[in-house]
C-alpha cells in the first residue's frame, strides 16, 4: 500500500516537521508534487502531498484558511512548505482550520531538496504499482467481456464500481440524465446540488476534478470519446480509488459508449431506408406496420417531426439523443432535415430537449401509415410556420398562421395554380425556368447578378423570365405578381424535402 502521511514524517533522513492536522495522519500518499502555482489544488488528483516553497501561500488568514479547504475538497492527502523560501507568516486560524479539517501540513528543513521527498514517496509506491498494474488489466478485462450490446451495459458499470468500490454513474453534463436509457439516475443530494447549474459541474478544460459535496468526495472525469459525457465516482471507502486507474476506468467507458452508438447507427441507417422507401411509395400498409413495430413506433398513432438547423451539424445526434431518453423513433436525414418518426404522447418538450439549441421542429398531426406523407407535408408546413415566426416548435393547426394560409392543402393549391405550368414545360422541355425564378427574387430582380450567379448571359436570364410570364399569363412587371411567385416559391421549397 501507499506511504502514509505520518511513516513519511517519521522518516528520519527527511528531518520533516508536522506543524497541524494530525488526525490526517494516515491519509495515503499516492504522490508528492512540487507546485508554486496560485490555485494549488487545480492540480490534484486525488491523494497528492502537495510541496511548495511557499508562493502559493497567501498572506491574509482568509485566503490560507481558503487554501487549506479547496485542497481536502480535491482531495490533497497533505501539504508541505519549504522553511526559509517564500512563504508568509503562517496564521493562527490557517493552522486552526488545517486541524479542524484536518489536512496534515509538514514543514520541510532547508535545504533539504524537495526531489528527496518525492524519491521517498516513490520508492515506497513500488507495491502499489503492481497493485495498480493488475487492477487496470482488470478494468480492460471487463471491456471485453462486456460484449457490443447496448443490453450490456449496466452490468459493464455495476462491474466497474465493484472494482473501483465505489458508486459509479454516467451522466450528460447539460441537463445531468443519465447517459444511456438503463443507467442509474445520480443520487437526490448530488442531483439537488448541481440542478441548478447542470452544465457547470465541473470546471471549463478540466477533466478529473475532486468536489466535496455535502461532507462526501465526488469525482467528475470527461469521458474522453464523448462530449458532454460525465463519470461520477462516489468512493464507498478509504482510500479513493487510484487517479491512473480511474482514468483508465473512463476510458474503458468512453469505449464501450463508442460500441454502443455504432450499434445505434445501423438501426438509424435502416430506419432511414425505410423511411425512404415508404415516403416514395414502395411499400404497403402492412410491410410499413411491421417495419414501424420493428422501431418500437406505433403504426396507428404517431406524428412526423420534421427538423432544421442553420447548421446542419446540429442534426447529427438527434436520434441518438432520443434513444438516450427512451424515446422510440424512426429517423430519415435529406436535403439538410430530419424527418422523425414517433410516439403521438411523446412531449414536445422532450423533443426539444433531445435537439440542438439552435434547431427549428414542426411537427404533424397524429397520424396512421396510410397518411404517412401527407403528415410529412403537415411537419414541413409547420416547420416553415415555425421558422416564419421565429418559434422553436410548431405544431400543425395549432401555431400561428404561415404567409396568411392555414394549412398543406391551401398552400398545395397556390403552388399548383402559380408554379404548375413551369413544371408542366419543364417536365417537357427540361428547362431551367425554376432555377431562374429563384435566383432571380433572391437577387432583387437584377439581371445581371442572376446571370452572374448562373453562369448564363443577361440575354437568356430576360428570355427566361419572360417565359415565366407567358406560361403563368401573369405581368412579371408588376409587384403583386412577383409577391405571389415569391409566396409560391417559398411554399414549395419547405414543401418538398
Amino acid at each position: 500500500m501507499a506511504i502514509t502521511v505520518a511513516e513519511l514524517v517519521a522518516e528520519p533522513q527527511l528531518g520533516l516537521t508536522l506543524l497541524a492536522g494530525a488526525d490526517g495522519t494516515n491519509n495515503r500518499i499516492t504522490w508528492a508534487h512540487t507546485s508554486d502555482l496560485p490555485r494549488l489544488w487545480e492540480w490534484v488528483t486525488g491523494g497528492e502531498l502537495m510541496m511548495t516553497n511557499g508562493l502559493s501561500i497567501p498572506a491574509d488568514a482568509a485566503g490560507q484558511v481558503a487554501l487549506a479547504e479547496a485542497l481536502v475538497d480535491s482531495g490533497a492527502s497533505a501539504l508541505a512548505i519549504g522553511e526559509k523560501m517564500h512563504a508568509p507568516p503562517l496564521r493562527a486560524e490557517f493552522i486552526e482550520a488545517c486541524n479542524k479539517l484536518p489536512l496534515p501540513l509538514i514543514s520541510i528543513p532547508y535545504p533539504l531538496p524537495f526531489i528527496a521527498i518525492a524519491r521517498s514517496v516513490a520508492e515506497s509506491s513500488l507495491l502499489e504499482e503492481s497493485r495498480r498494474l493488475r487492477q487496470t488489466a482488470r478494468v480492460y478485462d471487463l471491456l471485453r467481456t462486456a460484449g457490443a450490446s447496448e443490453d450490456h451495459w449496466q452490468s459493464l458499470v455495476l462491474r466497474l464500481a465493484t472494482e473501483l468500490d465505489a458508486e459509479l454513474f454516467v451522466v450528460d453534463r447539460r441537463c445531468l440524465h443519465s447517459w444511456h436509457p438503463d443507467g442509474k439516475p445520480l443520487p437526490g443530494f448530488l442531483a439537488e446540488e448541481w440542478s441548478p447549474h447542470p452544465g457547470q459541474v465541473s470546471v471549463a478544460g478540466k477533466n478529473f476534478q475532486w468536489h466535496r459535496v455535502r461532507g462526501r468526495h465526488v469525482l467528475t472525469m470527461d469521458i474522453p470519446t464523448h462530449a458532454n459525457a460525465l463519470m461520477v465516482v462516489l468512493p464507498l471507502s478509504e482510500p479513493h480509488p487510484d487517479a491512473v486507474v480511474l482514468l483508465h476506468a473512463a476510458t474503458v467507458v468512453g469505449l464501450q459508449l463508442a460500441r454502443v452508438v455504432l450499434s445505434l447507427e445501423g438501426r438509424h441507417r435502416l430506419a432511414g431506408e425505410f423511411l425512404l422507401q415508404a415516403l416514395d411509395g414502395r411499400l404497403g400498409s402492412a410491410e410499413m406496420e411491421r417495419r414501424l413495430a420493428a422501431f418500437e413506433v406505433p403504426a396507428q398513432d404517431f406524428v412526423v417531426a420534421s427538423l432544421s438547423a442553420d447548421d446542419g451539424d446540429g442534426l447529427a445526434n438527434v436520434h441518438i439523443e432520443l434513444w438516450r431518453h427512451g424515446v422510440s423513433a424512426a429517423s430519415l436525414r435529406r436535403n439538410n432535415r430530419l424527418h422523425v418518426v414517433v410516439a403521438a404522447d411523446v412531449a414536445d418538450d422532450l423533443l426539444m430537449h433531445c435537439a440542438s439549441p439552435e434547431t427549428t421542429m414542426g411537427i404533424s398531426s397524429a397520424a396512421t401509415v396510410a397518411g404517412l406523407h401527407h403528415a410529412l407535408q403537415e411537419s414541413l408546413w409547420a416547420l416553415g410556420s415555425a421558422r416564419a415566426n421565429k418559434l422553436r416548435l410548431a405544431r400543425y393547426a395549432e401555431g400561428p398562421s404561415w404567409l396568411g394560409l392555414t394549412g398543406v392543402e391551401e398552400g398545395a393549391a397556390l403552388v399548383r395554380r402559380l408554379l404548375g405550368p413551369i413544371f408542366d414545360y419543364e417536365q417537357s422541355q427540361d428547362g431551367d425556368l425554376m432555377v431562374t425564378l429563384k435566383a432571380y427574387l433572391d437577387l432583387q430582380r437584377s439581371w445581371q447578378k442572376t446571370a452572374a450567379a448562373l453562369f448564363t448571359h443577361r440575354q437568356t436570364i430576360i428570355y427566361r423570365i419572360r417565359k415565366v410570364g407567358d406560361l403563368t399569363g401573369l405581368d412579371m412587371s408588376e409587384t403583386s405578381t412577383l409577391a405571389q411567385l415569391w409566396l409560391a416559391l417559398q411554399i414549395h421549397e419547405a414543401m418538398h424535402s
